[in-house]
Order: structure tokens, then sequence, then C-alpha cells
């Protein structure tokens, strides 16, 4: 089963690339295990899937124990994708091998602080309305792009953010279009955004990650 959800999502990123008239090998696939098993893990990597996203520190700190000695999964990069606070951040660069959301100068220098050597990070931009929704504000991303370039193990590749949540594709493009200005006036490349609902629209509109969950892995489990 996961096999053919694989196929087809790739399928559906190919129509999307192709019609953006971008490369797909542009475009990389984070498969969000939140809430599910190692072992979950485990089989997306057999298929050749390379990168995984997870919410919460505490839970994928299990999993990583329960991946050690895993060949299936060796050389696979791990992105924290949840929101996370400044007092966790060791434990973070210890677990994750790219941090896609990085707030605020505070966090910034702690990830610096707690890192043994250089980690990938983004900067999660704030562009909802929503009150619930974590981020930088496009007006202080600047200021924050500044307090990182001076974290020298931080590597900035990026901007992530998380549009208000809509059942339909469509409402999320603005929100897309807007990151993806922010990341060109400001010299950035990488774009994570798109989710399972709505992924081909971000595609369409510059993201160079998308996470993936529900399309991948089926109806989300509670844990």
């Amino acid at each position: 089963m996961l096999r053919e959800r694989l196929d087809s999502l790739e399928d559906r990123i190919a129509r999307a690339a192709a019609r953006s008239r971008r490369r797909r090998q542009d475009i990389t696939l984070v498969a969000v295990t939140k809430n599910l098993p190692a072992q979950a893990i485990e089989e997306a990597a057999r298929l050749g899937v390379r990168h995984f996203g997870e919410n919460y520190v505490q839970e994928f700190e299990t999993k990583r124990a329960a991946l050690a000695g895993s060949t299936s999964s060796a050389g696979a990069r791990f992105h924290l994708i949840g929101h996370l606070q400044a007092n966790k951040a060791r434990k973070a660069v210890e677990l994750f091998d790219v941090i896609q959301t990085v707030d605020s100068a505070r966090l910034a220098q702690r990830l610096d602080q707690a890192a043994a050597g250089p980690i990938d990070v983004m900067l999660e931009v704030k562009l909802s309305p929503e009150e619930s929704k974590a981020g930088v504000s496009p007006e202080d991303l600047p200021c924050l792009m500044e307090a990182v370039a001076g974290c020298p193990n931080l590597r900035l590749r990026g901007l992530m953010t998380m549009p208000p949540w809509s059942d339909q594709a469509e409402p999320s493009r603005p929100y897309f279009r807007r990151l993806r200005a922010l990341a060109e006036e400001n010299g950035l490349a990488g774009l994570s955004m798109g989710m399972s609902h709505d992924f081909e629209t971000a595609i369409e509109e510059g993201a160079t990650l998308i996470r993936i969950g529900t399309a991948l892995f089926g109806p989300r489990r509670r844990a």
C-alpha cells in the first residue's frame, strides 16, 4: 500500500513540476512521520524516501533510538518541522539534521551554541493571521537573517511557512507566492511549503521542499 501511495505521489509531483517548467529533482519530498512508529520511517526508507519530518523533539527522540543500527534509514535526513522552544535547542541539534522552524534570534543563538558543527536551518515566517501560527513577521525577517548570519554553526537554507488551514488548495496560493517573494527579496533559494492537500499548488509557486504526511501514509494516526 505504501509503495502505491508513493508512486501516485511521485506522479503528482512530477506533473506539477512539469506544469511549472521545473525539474522534479529540484523538489524534495519530506515525509511527515508525526504520530507514526519508527517502522514507518524504515518502510519508507526502504522505498527510497530520504527526508523525514517530525513535529516534536521528545517524540522523535524515542524513534531515533529505535532506528539505531537500521540500514534502511542510514543516510536519511531528519527535519524538525514543528515549533521549537529554546530550552530544547540542545536536544534538537543532537537529533535533527535540519531545523525548519527558527523564528527568533534567541532560538538561533541557542541552536548555534548547542551545535557541535554546522546545521542547516530555515526561518519560519508567519504570513497567516491565525494566532496559532508561529513564525517571524515579514517585517522582522531581515533582522532575524542578520542574527542568523552571526551564528557560525547555522547554515541558512531558506524560508518555511504554514498557510491558514483549508481543505482546498487554492486558498494557500497567495501565501506561497508571498513566501517566494520574500525569499527572492532576501536572496534565499529554499522554500518549505505545501502539505498533502496543497503541495501541487506549492510546487507551482516555487516550493523546493514539500511536507507530506497523509498523502503518503494515509489518514493520521493519533498518538
